[in-house]
């Protein structure tokens, strides 16, 4: 039933979404540097994925082309990662997300062609609005009205967003011979080798060791990583049960989510979070939302 996995995607974005806002607290209120949350985070997702790892193994009979793909699809993913938060350091945010969040046309282009999907015409024009919702949404505009975009790392962001659909396609054909969760924990294998790789120097565990309000720091970002664990989850599980170019679609609505938690936690505890947005931001941004949720709602219906 196509309800069954839109509906595990939209709850994998939705909780994927609360990660990203608390994140975003962490990282600029909480931690001295980006290495210094990348360590702890690297280390907390090697740990569920051992955990993982240990309870839910291959089944029988998996071949080494299949174990590759789905090791590649973690590289792919790892990588895009890496260079949209390398990109992080000298672009704001808001002006990051919306062309990360195009790979859902990437993914349907190459979902077509490499895994013999197929796609009407009406969950075509949901896939187009809502990837077109999610770049609204996210993306920043100025005071006349004008949406502010990338110059140079224009193209550096595309590339992350390419690495991005590939490693949802590779997920997916590795799916019909793994489980969800053995590709879980084959992505945080390699997501966490990377992370600690780069972030293990001595000036990082020295800034660690120097943090202030250390272990209720270490408790938020440790519950945060376990709501990732289960949005990650979820979301492959979705991809397992449908086709990986309209799941991809509903997951890149993780923005709405991140509007409507920041929004309300803008309200509730400005101290948590500050995000005042002005009237025609909230204008342009709600009819973004309408647009995501036409588009999931084309897709659930068709």
């Amino acid at each position: 039933m196509a309800g069954d996995w839109v509906s595990i995607a939209v709850i994998g974005a939705a909780v994927l979404g609360a990660v990203n806002i608390i994140d975003s607290h962490i990282i600029s209120k909480r931690m001295p540097s980006l290495r210094a949350y990348l360590l702890p985070v690297g280390l907390v997702i090697l740990v569920y994925g051992l955990v993982l790892f240990s309870l839910f193994p291959l089944p029988e009979g998996v071949g080494t082309w299949v174990l590759m793909v789905a090791f590649a699809s973690g590289l792919l993913r790892t990588t895009a990662i890496t260079v949209m938060l390398y990109t992080m350091k000298r672009v704001e945010v808001s002006r990051i997300i919306p062309v990360v969040y195009t790979y859902p046309i990437f993914v349907a282009i190459m979902a077509v062609l490499l895994l013999g999907e197929t796609l009407g015409y009406l969950e075509w024009i949901a896939v187009i609005i809502v990837v077109a919702g999610a770049v609204m949404v996210s993306a920043r505009w100025d005071q006349g009205g004008a949406a502010t975009w990338l110059d140079r790392s224009f193209f550096l962001l595309v590339g992350s967003s390419l690495l991005m659909a590939m490693a949802d396609v590779a997920a997916k054909y590795a799916l019909d011979y793994i489980s969800f969760v053995n590709m879980y924990w084959i992505t945080s294998f390699c997501i966490s080798g990377v992370f600690v790789l780069i972030s293990v120097r001595p000036h990082i565990i020295k800034e660690l060791g120097n943090m202030k309000r250390r272990k209720s720091v270490i408790t938020l970002l440790v519950s945060n990583e376990t709501m990732a664990v289960v949005g990650a989850v979820l979301v492959f599980w979705a991809m397992e049960r449908g086709p990986v170019s309209l799941v991809s679609t509903i997951v890149s609505s993780r923005p709405i989510f991140v509007v409507i938690y920041a929004l309300i936690l803008s309200r509730i505890s400005p101290m948590f979070l500050e995000w005042q947005p002005g009237k025609l931001m909230l204008a342009l941004r709600l009819i973004a939302v309408a647009m995501i949720v036409g588009g999931i709602a084309i897709i659930y219906l068709s």
